[in-house]
């Protein structure tokens, strides 16, 4: 227990200063108002049947330098501006200041200030694990914000100084499945035996996308995330690599359940009968992971999906101009998520014969003591 709360220590010491950092770092031009009044409001129907608020907004400003400082957010006019909402007196929004062409200070209302809300709905969650899991709970928000640091300090900076995103995102996964399993199973057999599972399986899964990606030649460059980032890092990235890597760490978190559970099955039926054979350990705990498989892969494909249904939305109204099955899985935004959820679902399903092989062989048990 110390332990775990010297590293939880050690990571709250190690962010704190980042984000005093990013706080100072902030730009004057962005702020937090309160709207104090509406003075005017209109709604313009759009070609499509759209209905969109247009306001002109008094705003009063909270912090820094804009505190009580009261600003005019003009939003009536003929910008057509798709992700615009409709604000009441007393939303707390946040507001951008810029210079019109002749130096005039412009500002806009960009959207609604909803952190105090998000830190809500994680206090709850937090409550919640730790209210139905005890100790255990605790330990998975530990590995919960130790995996969320390996990413923000050390698979992003790597991936913008110019390394190779797939090396740097293979490493890193491999680095948080081993905080995650070692923090909350143990430093044990059954330990060191998930990630030896997790290695191999996460070099087939890499094969796997390696040889798909090349096969179905995806870029990467097709998404708008893709398009803002050309140009705006000092180093020239990967975005085929890039792609590669978000592949491997979609898997990471659905691996972790796969492997230390069919582990601990092994576990539980060689305590439970001791005399029993490798083979018959394997056979039995085989069928346990065949209950579960076909739920953890179609999870995996769920949240593949409902991260893409705006697009699979967009073909599905495209079927009247002609568009067919073929053309539409054919394009790069669909066949990428084609291979992601796929190769992801392989070394997911690939993963239980694996980790139930390894502990039928070497995980061992006291015959004379049962």
């Amino acid at each position: 227990m110390k332990k775990a709360l010297f590293f939880l220590g050690l990571v709250a010491i190690m962010l704190l200063p980042n984000l005093a950092l990013a706080a100072n770092d902030s730009p004057n031009e962005v702020f937090e108002a309160r709207v104090i009044k509406v003075i005017n409001q209109r709604e313009v129907k759009n070609d499509d049947g759209r209905i969109i608020v247009q306001q002109d907004l008094l705003l009063r400003g909270l912090k820094g330098a804009w505190k009580d400082k009261e600003v005019t957010h003009k939003g009536i006019g003929d910008a057509d501006i798709l992700s615009v909402q409709p604000y009441n007196e007393g939303d707390v929004v946040v507001v951008q200041k810029s210079l019109s062409s002749d130096g005039e200070e412009i500002f806009f209302a960009t959207d609604y200030v909803r952190r105090d809300w998000l830190y809500f709905l994680a206090a709850l969650f937090a409550l919640m694990v730790v209210g139905i899991g005890g100790w255990k709970g605790v330990k998975s928000l530990i590995s919960l914000v130790a995996s969320f640091f390996l990413i923000i300090k050390f698979i992003l900076p790597f991936i913008l100084d110019g390394y190779n995103p797939l090396l740097i995102a293979l490493f890193g996964s491999f680095a948080i499945l081993a905080v995650i399993i070692y923090l909350t199973e143990g430093f044990n057999k059954k330990s060191h035996l998930a990630m030896l599972s997790v290695f191999i399986t996460l070099s087939i899964t890499l094969a796997l996308s390696l040889l798909f990606t090349a096969l179905t030649r995806l870029s990467g460059l097709v998404s708008d995330e893709a398009g803002f980032l050309i140009g705006l890092t000092k180093n020239p990235i990967d975005f085929s690599g890039l792609l590669l890597a978000g592949f491997l760490i979609g898997a990471v978190g659905v691996l972790d359940d796969v492997v230390v559970g069919q582990i601990e099955s092994v576990r539980q039926l060689k305590e439970a009968n001791p005399y029993l054979s490798k083979w018959q350990v394997f056979k039995s705990a085989y069928k346990i992971g065949n209950t579960h498989l076909g739920a953890i892969i179609n999870t995996l494909f769920l949240t593949y999906a409902g991260a893409s249904l705006p697009l699979l939305l967009l073909f599905a109204l495209q079927k009247n101009s002609g568009l067919t099955f073929a053309t539409a899985i054919n394009n790069e935004l669909v066949a990428t998520e084609i291979v992601r959820t796929l190769v992801g679902s392989m070394g997911v399903a690939l993963s239980m014969p694996i980790a139930t092989a390894l502990g039928s062989m070497w995980i061992k048990v006291d015959k004379e003591k049962k």
